[in-house]
């Protein structure tokens, strides 16, 4: 039985990487593991905010079916979870890192009833103070510090669950970083050092006034991702030198972008590429390259790696399994990947341009609606940064109507009636605020139970 590790960073977006084109960055490891590994270039965060993917993750289905299409919330028990499924099989399973799935403030300890079922417990809800990092193991009631930089000791967490667990028993461990979300410069020093902020280029689409922050932004992140690569190569020689990589399905991704200045704007939750676009690369046994342009969306990463283990996949998941895909045993046919939000937000509150939307991202194109009708199409090949917006130009007419037959097509395969954000926070009995935003910092317990998202 094959082993799987799962590492994903938060926040980090498909173009950063050496691998991928951009040469400033450093990312070594990550460059050496493309070149052995099943590289999807469209993955797609299907809802790019932290809680909803880290739920469509877990239970291999769409915000609109677990209920998290907020931040700061629970996730509830009626699905069989990813530990479930593999735990069910008889696999060791462990979680290291930021968790964000259990709404009860950002620094509570988490009950073993409220896992999801992993065994290996090194976790803290949510935090982004990366130099001062707290968590809890297992089933102490006492919080632990990890020392130093927080990625780096949870690196040495999983590398001593590696060396010290049964060799003759499966396992699934998940890494989950919190960087290089911001704060961009609560990094490690020395790597911070080696940007040089006023040379780093930018994406043509970060506008001439947000230069100077950007490129002062870009030096942050990208201290962070070489910090974050170091790791992932830490993992990998281990696992060489145990003999387990030949036995083990490794993946690397991230929960969703970052807009990074681009358009003007910071953070997550856009329908622009910035935001929605992760990286994965899967390593399989053997270590063979190849790439898949067809999109892949947050929840068929649980049932795909189902597939690569032999597992069955749960009668709850809804996500499509592409192990066959994965294995070069058929081709992906499939060009349109969902992406949404149901509820603005945080960052993307509607005095800042926020609103819901759905859309499809295929390989050539975006489609979004909003609430009042089609909202943007990008043509990405022709327009790679999306600097023109195509919607309703009559020159993609049929383009656009075939678009929108694609997402109204998924709309109904996964029950979704686009309501507005507060008929769906009525429906699930939500407390937020008048920006739709969860007030973490007040713990209470949620109407998970009984979400009647869809309809």
């Amino acid at each position: 039985m094959k082993n799987v590790v799962f590492v994903f960073s938060d926040q980090w977006r498909w173009c950063d990487h050496g691998y991928t084109g951009n040469k400033e960055v450093a990312t070594p490891h990550l460059d050496a593991l493309a070149r052995e590994s099943v590289h999807f270039t469209h993955a797609i965060a299907t809802m790019p905010v932290c809680s909803p993917w880290r739920a469509s993750f877990l239970t291999g289905q769409y915000p609109l079916t677990h209920g998290l299409f907020l931040n700061d919330l629970r996730l509830n028990h009626k699905a069989t979870s990813l530990a479930e499924a593999f735990g069910q099989a008889g696999y060791d399973t462990a979680w290291i890192g930021k968790w964000h799935l259990d709404g009860t403030g950002r620094s509570q300890r988490i009950p073993k009833e409220r896992r999801q079922g992993f065994d290996h417990w090194r976790v803290l809800e949510c935090t982004h103070n990366y130099l001062h990092s707290e968590y809890f193991a297992g089933d102490e009631t006492q919080k632990r510090t990890w020392p130093g930089y927080d990625a780096y000791a949870q690196t040495d967490e999983a590398l001593a669950y590696l060396q010290s667990r049964p060799k003759d028993k499966p396992f699934l461990l998940c890494l989950s970083f919190g960087p290089p979300h911001d704060p961009y410069r609560m990094c490690p020093e020395e790597l911070l050092k080696t940007y040089d902020a006023k040379t780093l280029s930018l994406r043509p689409n970060v506008p001439d006034a947000s230069r100077a922050d950007a490129q002062k932004t870009y030096a942050g992140y990208y201290a962070h991702i070489a910090a974050l690569d170091q790791c992932v190569g830490k993992l990998l020689a281990a696992l060489k030198a145990s003999g387990q990589l030949e036995n083990t399905v490794f993946v690397y991704t991230s929960d969703h972008g970052d807009m990074l200045h681009s358009h003007g704007m910071l953070k997550k939750q856009k329908p622009w590429d910035e935001s929605i676009r992760v990286p994965l690369l899967i390593r399989l046994p053997g270590g063979k390259a190849r790439t898949i342009e067809g999109p892949i969306g947050t929840p068929d990463l649980m049932p795909t790696l189902l597939g690569l283990c032999g597992l069955p996949v749960p009668a709850t998941v809804e996500g499509r399994n592409l192990a066959a895909v994965v294995q070069g045993k058929r081709t992906w046919d499939d060009d349109a990947a969902l992406i949404l939000c149901a509820v603005p937000f945080g960052e993307w509150l509607r005095r800042n341009g926020g609103r819901e939307y759905r859309g499809i991202r295929t390989v050539r194109y975006t489609y979004v609606r909003d609430l009042s009708g089609p909202w943007l199409l990008y043509d990405n090949r022709e327009d790679p940064y999306q600097l023109t917006n195509r919607a309703n130009d009559p020159a993609l007419k049929g383009v656009q109507a075939e678009l929108e037959k694609k997402l109204a097509a998924r709309l109904k395969e996964t029950g979704d009636d686009f309501a507005s954000a507060d008929t769906l926070i009525a429906r699930c009995g939500y407390k937020t605020d008048a920006n739709g935003t969860v007030d973490y910092a007040n713990p209470q317990r949620w109407g998970q139970e009984t979400v009647k998202a869809r309809v």
